[in-house]
């Protein structure tokens, strides 16, 4: 006899229910997804390779740049401390000077009241011994008065030039405090952007950190092709010039021994500036293997712009303090044209230097973390390059 009970569906229970097989695939799919798009965020969270070496260069080219702010606000505050000193000084003179004017005012006005100093007059005239003595007593009260008008005028001038230079102290001192409140947020600011750089450093595995070698050899090895470009392009244009020199000095020979028999050559070139270039370069080259430090400008350390003002001092050329300034300190010249001794100014905000050595080459302090070494100009890339300067 055949059975008529259904069969069973296939499928599971869940809380008592019976679940089909397809809902439980959807069940399990739904609970994958819900995995993968909470794990999901977390991979694309994390920045790529590129975009970590960008950000890190990014963050000490900013830290560059509040260490030129530093420098700036550093050799202004300590401009303003020595005006506000000189002026405490000269105040301090002042009110002693008034002092000893209020002082003589007094003994002026003590010695009238114990001579019943005052105008002359009939009393005066009966009171005296003789004309003699009147007279007498008449001229010394004049002289008094004299003397006290000068004292008073002389009192009251010394008076409105204290005040004035008072209120010169007290806004040099403001101005010494406002400077003193940049210096100490441009000094927080590059402290900021160099523990960013850090840490964004620190989190890099070794794999990471061993392409990021590997990216940064490549571009120096592109540098290093462009300053080697650039120095046969010098070269080139160095033996044009010299040839059209030769020429040209050939055919003045030339006409002179024609028109009277005596030959001319064309004046040598200046080599002052040769001169002094070959003193800096020395300097800087003796600085070679010493740390970056922001704000220092030697002995032991220096940041790029301390570097290049402390080697053209020792050529006796005093530039200023920071690439702001030092990059109007002298003429612009053509990348083309660059002699050693040059200075090489890059980014928009010029906020890093180098001294030109030849051959597209250069000395520099470049970052926190480094030392003073050779590298090509290049070597941030060609449109890094702000300018040229001939500083002296």
């Amino acid at each position: 006899m055949a059975s008529h009970r259904k069969s069973r569906p296939t499928g599971t229970r869940v809380a008592g229910i019976r679940t089909p097989a397809l809902a439980t695939a959807a069940l399990t799919s739904v609970a994958l997804l819900s995995q993968s798009a909470n794990a999901a965020p977390e991979a694309d969270d994390k920045p790529s390779l590129e975009e970590v070496e960008k950000k890190v260069d990014d963050l000490y080219r900013q830290a560059g740049s509040a260490t030129e702010k530093y420098n700036a606000a550093k050799e202004k505050t300590a401009k303003q401390r020595k005006r506000a000193d000189a002026l405490i000084d000269d105040v301090a003179k002042r009110t002693q000077k008034l002092n000893e004017a209020r002082e003589e005012l007094g003994s002026f006005a003590s010695a009238q009241y114990r001579t019943g100093a005052a105008a002359p007059d009939t009393a005066t005239f009966l009171l005296a011994d003789t004309p003699q003595d009147y007279f007498d007593q008449t001229q010394l009260m004049d002289r008094m008065t004299g003397r006290q008008k000068v004292a008073v005028d002389d009192y009251i001038a010394q008076q409105s030039e204290t005040m004035t230079k008072r209120q010169e102290a007290t806004e040099s001192l403001e101005a010494l405090t406002e400077s003193q409140g940049d210096l100490k947020a441009a000094k927080a600011t590059v402290q900021r952007k160099l523990a960013d750089a850090r840490e964004l450093m620190s989190k890099l595995t070794a794999e990471e950190k061993a392409r990021l070698a590997a990216i940064e050899k490549e571009k120096q090895e592109e540098a290093a092709r462009k300053a080697a470009e650039l120095a046969r392009q010098q070269a080139a244009q160095q033996q044009a010039q010299e040839e059209a020199a030769q020429q040209q000095d050939s055919g003045s020979s030339s006409s002179g021994s024609a028109g009277s028999g005596s030959s001319t050559s064309t004046a040598p070139a200046d080599s002052s500036y040769a001169t002094k270039a070959d003193k800096a370069l020395a300097f800087a080259r003796a600085q070679i293997g010493k740390p970056y430090v922001w704000g220092a400008v030697g002995p032991g350390s220096y940041d790029c712009s301390g570097l290049t003002q402390a080697a053209w001092k020792a050529a006796g050329v005093d530039l200023p303090r920071t690439t702001y300034d030092q990059v109007n300190a002298g003429t612009t010249v053509p990348l083309s044209q660059a002699q050693p001794g040059d200075l090489v100014f890059f980014y928009d905000d010029v906020t890093h230097v180098g001294i030109y050595i030849g051959n597209g080459m250069m000395i520099h302090a470049p970052k926190p973390g480094t030392y003073v070494r050779e590298e090509s100009i290049y070597y941030d890339g060609e449109s890094a390059i702000h300018s040229v300067v001939r500083p002296a």
